[in-house]
């Protein structure tokens, strides 16, 4: 009976140590790929710990930050001009020229 334990031990053991082999390989190779395909390695609580920061990176980034600022600006400017134009359109005076107009446009039969 000892001998049967001992045999259903040893090969539990050699069982989870195949896992636990299959395991390490597929993180090291996971780790590999990573890195051949120039991703950033994550520690333990998912910061990087190299991240890539090449100076054409930095300045890349620099110009995408001042052309993100120039379109705020003239989204900025554009919804201001389109206030304005919503501001004309709605304001009374300029329905009432504009219904003015269509009745100039009417034939002279039409008036009465």
């Amino acid at each position: 009976m000892d001998a049967e334990k001992f045999q259903m031990v040893m090969t539990l053991l050699s069982g989870s140590m195949v896992v636990a082999l299959a395991g390490i390989g597929g993180w090291i190779y996971t780790t590999r790929m990573r890195i051949k395909a120039g991703y950033p390695l994550s520690g333990a609580w998912g910061q990087s710990v190299y991240p890539k920061t090449s100076s054409q990176e930095i300045e890349r980034i620099k110009l995408l930050s001042q052309e993100n600022a120039e379109l705020r600006a003239e989204l900025g400017s554009v919804k201001d001009r389109l206030a304005n134009v919503e501001r004309i359109v709605t304001d009374s005076g300029y329905q009432l020229t504009h219904q003015i107009d269509a009745l100039r446009q009417l034939p002279e039969g039409a008036k009465n």
